[in-house]
């Protein structure tokens, strides 16, 4: 008779079998897409207790089984201010994924809840400058973060509806202010409903966003509050409605960019026109028109 399984196990078997299509075979795609990890890196997991962050330390961690080219894993926690019963959630589901987390602590919350202006992108600053001055002095060269597929779109569709650019959240970049360090998002191909039916397939409940912010959207009634990433989940939630391949269509888009129809560009900060190559394009036959 065969010996059940313990909820760890469980959980760890059902990234590689229950939902090797949609979670594991994603994240290795993006690992191999995109270079992301190199033989002899030390990876600084960051984990904020979500969802994200916890499926993600752990697709790392069976990448480490798995690989035939070794590399070290610290999993790293920051408390940026939470109560006693969210850090607690945290401590437990670690214990319970046998996650073992390396936590330090920061005042973050205090300083954005007292900011009026983009709270939420100070906090985002505040907190990825803090994790890799943390990782940094704790020996590793990359962070990884758990922004996903969906993140990637839905940070396409801010920029242009509210940032007035076209800009991507792209799956690895240099840290300019921490030499030496790199920044990866293996979970770049990861869906997240994929995320989301594994934690509910293994009955698991993480943190959510554990701020003023979060408690005004829930308060708001309409699933919305004062989130502009939230109001971008239910409108592309209703567009897939009708098209049910936008986000592919989204995500396809930000890998094809065709740079010779756009009037004005940038590249490493430096601005440029169409005009700057206009009549170098002429010399060459000119391109087709639309």
């Amino acid at each position: 008779m065969s010996r059940e399984l313990t909820q760890l196990e469980t959980a760890e078997r059902s990234l590689i079998k229950t939902y090797r299509k949609t979670l594991w075979n994603p994240f290795i795609a993006a690992v191999k897409r995109y270079e992301l990890v190199d033989p002899g890196d030390h990876i600084a997991v960051c984990i904020s207790g979500g969802k994200d962050s916890m499926v993600l330390a752990k697709l790392m961690q069976e990448l480490q089984r798995h690989t035939e080219q070794p590399f070290a894993l610290t999993f790293l926690v920051m408390d940026p201010g939470y109560n006693a019963e969210n850090r607690a959630l945290i401590e437990s589901n670690a214990a319970l994924l046998d996650i073992p987390v390396t936590i330090f602590e920061s005042d973050i919350f205090t300083v954005t809840t007292q900011v009026d202006k983009n709270p939420c992108y100070l906090c985002a600053r505040m907190r990825r400058g803090s994790l890799y001055a943390k990782a940094q002095e704790l020996g590793c060269n990359k962070i990884a973060l758990g922004h996903h597929f969906s993140d990637v779109v839905e940070t396409t569709l801010l920029g242009l509806f509210y940032g007035a650019q076209m800009q991507a959240m792209p799956p690895k970049l240099h840290s300019k202010n921490f030499p030496g360090m790199e920044l990866i998002r293996p979970l770049y191909c990861v869906h997240e409903d994929a995320v989301i039916a594994w934690k509910n397939y293994n009955h698991l409940r993480f943190l959510q966003c554990a701020c003023r912010f979060t408690e005004e959207r829930d308060a708001a009634g309409d699933g919305v509050g004062e989130s502009k990433r939230q109001e971008i989940k239910l409108l592309l939630r209703e567009l897939k409605k009708t098209n049910p391949n936008i986000e592919k269509s989204i995500f396809q888009a930000i890998h094809g960019v065709q740079l010779d129809t756009f009037p004005g560009f940038k590249c490493r900060g430096q601005a440029h026109s169409f005009l700057d190559f206009y009549e170098e394009a002429a010399l060459f036959g000119g391109e087709s028109e639309m």
